[in-house]
C-alpha cells in the first residue's frame, strides 16, 4: 500500500516537473524568437543605409570627377587658345575673314558683318571697346546728341560747344537726353587727358548721366597708309575723311541703343535756346514715318537728326564705302538708293529725295570754329539761317579810362566794350591780370555787372576773378565800412594797393551791390587771381550810378 503511494508521488513528481519543463522550454523559444527578429531587423536596416552610404558616395565620387574634368578642361582650352591666337595671327585677313564665315554660322548663308568691312578687327578682342569710357550708361531718353572731336593745332572748342548745348537745357531736359563725346583719337595719353579736364569741367553733369565721353580703341582704326586717292584729293584729305566716317560709326553704334533719335553735332558749334524741346516737336509732329533726316543746320553734318532705328541701316552703308567717299555724298546715296528712280530725271530724284530729308528753320545751331580738324584747313563757315546772334549788351556807363594787362585779340578792345559797341576779347589770362575802370570823377555806385563768355564762346569766361573798388576818401572807409562789431573785425579784404575786394566771378558773372559807407570811387578793378585755363570774353559791363 505504502509502495503504491510512494510510486504514485513520484508519478506526479515526474509529470510535474514535466510539465514545467514544456512549459519554460515553450516560453524560452518565444522570447528567443523576438530578439532575433529584433536583430535581423536592425541587421537589415544596416545594412540598407550601408547601401545608401555607398550609393551616395559613389555620386559625390562622380560629381568631383566631372569638376576635375571641367578644370583640365578649361585649362586645356585655354591653352588651346593661346596657341590659337599665335596661329590666328600670323594668317593673313583674307584667310582669318574666310575661318570666320565657316565657324560663325552653321548655316550655308553667310550674314555680313563689321569684320567684312573691317577684317582687321579680328586681329584683337578688344579692338571694339572703347578705350576710355566715362559716365553713368544712360538709356531711354528722347535724344541722344553724338559729338566726335579731334585734337585741333591751333584751338580746342570743344569746352565752349558742351557749355553752349548744357546751359540752353532745362532741368527737365536734361533729364529726357544724352551727350556722347567721341574722342577720336588713337592716342590714348591725349585720350586720357580729355576726359579727366571734362569731369574737372563738368563734374555734375557727367555724375547725373547727361555726359558721357568715350574713345575709340587704337585697334579700332585700319592701316592708313594703304588707302588709295581719289576725286583729286590729296593721301592725307583721303586719310582724315576716311577716318572721320569710322569715327561717325563708332559714334552712332555705341549711341543707338540709348534712345528714340539721335542728333549728329560737331565740336565746335553754338546752340539757339530752346534747341532741345524744339528738336523733339519737330520729330514727333511729322505726319509721316518716312522722313530719314531732319535737318536742324544747312551746314556739313552738324544738327542732323535720324531714327537710331535707322542707324544700323547708316551705319552698314557707310562701312561698306567708308574709304571711297565723305559722308555728306554717302548720305546723299543712300536715300538714291532707297527713293529714286533710275528712269525718271533728276527733278524727279530730288523731289521723292525730299521726303526723307525735311529742313528745318530757323537753323538751330551756327558753326564757330575756323580752324578745322584737318591739318592746316581753315574753313569760315556759317550757316545763314542761324540769324544774327547778340554778343554782347551795352549799357551807359560812368565817363572813365578803362586799362588792362592783357593782351587783346584783334579789334575787341576793352573800350568798345566799356563803351558798349562790342565786346572785349583778350589771350588767356594769368595771375595777376587786370581791368581797371579808373573814373574820371569819384562817383557814388550803386551796383555793378559784369558778364564774361558769349553765344558763340560760352567758354571764354573769368574763373577765379576778384571785383574791387578803390575809394576816394580811404580814410573814411577805413572808419565806415572796413570795420564792424565790437571788436572792429575785417568786414572786406583790403589789398596792398588799397583796393577794396567786393565780389567775385561765379558761372561767368560778377554782379552786386556796392556799400554806400564807400563813398565816392575812384576806381574799380578786376583782378585774375589764379592761371586760367582759356581766352576771356567780357561781353557787358554796367555800372550803375547811385541816385
Amino acid at each position: 500500500m505504502r509502495l503504491r503511494h510512494v510510486s504514485f508521488l513520484t508519478v506526479s513528481v515526474f509529470g510535474l516537473c514535466g510539465l514545467l519543463s514544456v512549459s519554460w522550454f515553450t516560453a524560452f523559444s518565444g522570447s528567443r524568437g523576438d530578439v532575433v527578429d529584433v536583430y535581423q531587423r536592425e541587421f537589415l536596416a544596416l545594412r540598407e543605409r550601408l547601401h545608401s552610404a555607398e550609393q551616395e558616395n559613389l555620386r559625390r565620387s562622380k560629381e568631383l570627377n566631372l569638376v576635375l574634368e571641367e578644370i583640365k578642361r578649361a585649362i586645356a582650352e585655354k591653352q588651346a587658345l593661346r596657341d590659337i591666337n599665335r596661329t590666328w595671327s600670323s594668317l593673313s585677313e583674307e584667310t582669318r575673314l574666310k575661318l570666320w564665315n565657316v565657324s560663325s554660322s552653321k548655316s550655308v548663308l553667310q550674314l555680313p558683318s563689321i569684320f567684312h568691312h573691317l577684317p582687321h578687327l579680328l586681329n584683337r578682342e578688344d579692338s571694339l571697346l572703347p578705350a576710355v569710357h566715362v559716365g553713368q550708361g544712360r538709356t531711354g531718353v528722347s535724344i541722344v546728341m553724338g559729338v566726335p572731336s579731334v585734337k585741333r593745332e591751333v584751338h580746342s572748342y570743344l569746352t565752349d560747344t558742351l557749355s553752349s548745348l548744357m546751359a540752353e537745357l532745362s532741368a527737365a531736359e536734361r533729364e529726357d537726353c544724352v551727350i556722347v563725346v567721341l574722342i577720336a583719337e588713337a592716342d590714348q595719353q591725349y585720350a586720357t587727358g580729355v576726359a579727366d579736364n571734362l569731369k574737372r569741367l563738368f563734374p555734375a553733369e557727367i555724375q547725373s548721366g547727361l555726359l558721357e565721353v568715350v574713345s575709340p580703341s587704337v585697334h579700332f582704326y585700319p592701316d592708313f597708309s594703304r588707302l588709295r586717292e581719289s576725286f583729286g584729293d590729296p593721301k592725307e584729305r583721303v586719310r582724315w575723311r576716311t577716318k572721320q566716317n569710322l569715327d561717325y560709326c563708332f559714334l552712332m553704334m555705341y549711341a543707338q541703343s540709348k534712345g528714340t533719335y539721335y542728333v549728329q553735332l560737331e565740336d565746335d558749334i553754338v546752340a539757339r535756346p530752346n534747341y532741345f524741346t524744339t528738336m523733339k516737336n519737330f520729330a514727333l509732329q511729322q505726319p509721316l514715318e518716312e522722313w530719314m533726316i531732319l535737318e536742324f543746320s544747312q551746314l556739313g553734318f552738324i544738327g542732323k537728326m535720324f531714327k537710331s532705328l535707322d542707324l544700323s541701316l547708316i551705319v552698314e552703308f557707310m562701312l561698306m564705302f567708308y574709304k571711297d567717299k565723305p559722308i555728306d555724298w554717302l548720305l546723299d546715296h543712300i536715300m538714291w538708293v532707297k527713293v529714286c528712280n533710275p528712269e525718271k530725271d533728276a527733278k524727279h530724284c530730288d523731289r521723292q529725295k525730299a521726303n526723307l530729308r525735311i529742313r528745318f528753320k530757323p537753323s538751330l545751331f551756327q558753326h564757330v570754329g575756323t580752324h578745322s580738324s584737318l591739318a592746316g584747313k581753315i574753313q569760315k563757315l556759317k550757316d545763314k539761317d542761324f540769324g544774327k546772334q547778340t554778343l554782347h549788351k551795352g549799357h551807359a556807363n560812368p565817363l572813365a579810362e578803362v586799362t588792362t594787362s592783357l593782351k587783346t585779340y584783334q579789334h575787341f578792345t576793352l573800350e568798345k566794350a566799356y563803351l558798349g559797341e562790342d565786346f572785349f576779347w583778350a589771350f588767356t589770362p594769368v595771375a595777376g591780370d587786370f581791368i581797371r575802370i579808373r573814373f574820371f570823377t569819384p562817383v557814388r555806385i550803386e551796383r555793378f555787372f559784369f558778364r564774361s563768355g558769349n553765344i558763340e564762346h560760352p567758354g571764354d569766361k573769368l574763373f577765379n576773378t576778384s571785383v574791387e573798388v578803390l575809394p576816394f576818401d580811404n580814410i573814411q572807409a577805413d572808419k565806415e565800412a572796413l570795420t564792424e562789431g565790437r571788436e572792429k573785425t575785417p568786414k572786406y579784404h583790403r589789398t596792398e594797393d588799397g583796393f577794396i575786394r567786393i565780389g567775385t566771378f561765379q558761372s561767368g558773372i560778377a554782379e552786386g551791390e556796392v556799400d554806400p559807407a564807400f563813398g565816392p570811387l575812384e576806381a574799380m578793378r578786376l583782378s585774375v587771381l589764379t592761371d586760367s585755363p582759356v581766352w576771356v570774353i567780357l561781353s557787358e559791363i554796367f555800372i550803375k550810378k547811385a541816385e
